[in-house]
């Protein structure tokens, strides 16, 4: 069973719901209660509900070694598998397309993905695409009558309101479990990289991963995803992400075959009652920009250190993951219109969302010496150098012309193409004026060395 944990004082752990079973060994089984008067409803929706089996294969040492101790538990010395089933659940929300959304997780790594209909016809799946960071995935089978469930708008769902799980735990086809929606915007739980989760206290366990969370109209309003669960069983705390948010990304899976996430160039943080009344608001709702990123989106829009975000695309922010969920499901070229508070002042700008990968190339081609290099003044009576007027390496990104060229963190530059350099700005000077290499002198330790960076690596 894939899983991740989370650790507290009560050593309380969050597991992704999917089901793994060892093809070597067997399901353990258990039942849940259905509640009657969801009856009428249920009838029509239980049908779009699937169940998923994906043959995975086994890559990951950390999964090896807990099927090993499995195995060592059971007094099996038998061979370790290299193949598991990964059993989960599916919802069908386009019958004539025969579109199935789950969890990432659920067919990560799958070779073959095997869905079973309520009906108990089995289809061999097409995977249209998966996006890791919200765990959603789109898959299609090829089917006549299917039956497709209304989606509903997860925005719309208040703490208090009656929902029904629906998938298959441990195996179990077509199990359904009811309680109430707990609360909304669950996020920081360290489960996905974009979190917004409703937290419901119907039960859910391993293999629900990848079922709708439906309210009592019967419409889609989440895919159960996680649980807390001390003892890999379920204490009735659950999380299921909306299903706008998976509706969003669906729309993408089908349109591009990923999610290509456009970048703000931010930093942010919550604001807490000292910050409030240091900023002279009235709220701790928004996000503070604490950092912008140079030649980034932020940047070119005007946003600056200080800014208090209140919105981004008339979603309200609350707290700084608001402002991760709102631009992180952004396409590249996308407009973000941010909402601030500038000292006391309502002010809209807006900001036309790029590829942080071509930002990095466009910066590497800018400057392909000192790209990804991180530079501090620095001076220092050395007993062995003297005075030292330099330009210290605070950092080097691997992968970058100077990395490759035995650049590294704590040394310091005083040459460049023979000509000392006691600040960072003559240093780009001489950078600028290079064609083809940069040549540095370099303190390193007791001694000093020349390096060449290359503009190709």
């Amino acid at each position: 069973m894939k899983q991740k944990t989370k650790h507290s004082t009560h050593r309380i752990f969050i597991f992704l719901l999917s089901l793994m079973v060892w093809l070597t060994g067997s399901c353990a089984f258990a039942g849940a209660p259905v509640a009657s008067s969801l009856a009428p409803m249920l009838e029509k929706i239980l049908p779009s509900i699937v169940n998923i089996r994906a043959e995975i294969k086994i890559t990951d040492l950390s999964l090896l070694n807990r099927i090993q101790r499995n195995q060592q538990a059971q007094n099996n010395n038998g061979p370790l598998p290299d193949k598991a089933l990964s059993v989960g659940s599916g919802v069908i929300v386009d019958a004539k397309k025969g579109y199935i959304l789950t969890n990432a997780h659920v067919i990560e790594n799958a070779e073959n993905v095997m869905v079973t209909l309520s009906d108990g016809h089995h289809y061999t799946a097409k995977i249209i695409g998966m996006d890791r960071p919200s765990d959603i995935a789109l898959i299609q089978v090829k089917a006549k009558n299917l039956t497709a469930i209304v989606v509903g708008n997860s925005s719309d769902l208040k703490v208090g309101d009656s929902v029904a799980a629906i998938g298959n735990p441990f195996g179990l086809n077509q199990s359904v479990t009811s309680g109430i929606v707990s609360a909304v915007g669950r996020n920081t739980l360290g489960i996905e990289a974009f979190e917004n989760f409703i937290q419901i206290d119907a039960p859910i366990n391993p293999g629900n991963s990848g079922g709708a969370l439906v309210n009592a109209a019967g419409a889609l309003v989440g895919i159960n995803t996680a649980i807390i669960a001390p003892n890999q069983g379920s204490v009735g705390i659950g999380f299921a992400i909306p299903s706008n948010l998976a509706v969003s990304v669906m729309q993408q899976l089908i349109e591009y075959g990923n999610v290509k996430r456009g970048m703000l160039g931010i930093g942010a943080q919550d604001i807490n009652p000292d910050l409030a009344t240091a900023f002279g608001i009235n709220s701790i709702k928004g996000a503070a920009v604490t950092l912008v990123i140079q030649n980034s989106p932020a940047q070119n829009a005007g946003l600056q250190v200080g800014d208090i975000i209140t919105s981004i695309n008339d979603t309200p922010i609350s707290t700084a993951n608001d402002v991760v969920n709102a631009v992180g499901f952004l396409r590249v070229d996308s407009k973000a219109n941010v909402h601030v508070l500038r000292k006391g002042k309502k002010i809209t700008l807006h900001a036309t969302l790029n590829d942080p990968k071509q930002r990095d190339q466009d910066n590497e081609k800018a400057d392909p010496f000192l790209y990804g290099v991180g530079l501090k003044h620095f001076t220092l009576l050395s007993p062995i150098h003297g005075n030292v007027d330099g330009i210290l390496v605070v950092s080097v990104q691997e992968d970058s012309n100077a990395w490759h060229s035995d650049l590294r963190p704590g040394d310091v530059i005083t040459m460049a193409n023979q000509q000392a350099v006691t600040s960072i700005d003559a240093l780009k000077e001489q950078a600028a004026g290079s064609k083809d290499a940069l040549l540095l002198n370099v303190l390193r330790g007791n001694g000093a060395v020349f390096l060449v960076i290359n503009k190709e690596s």
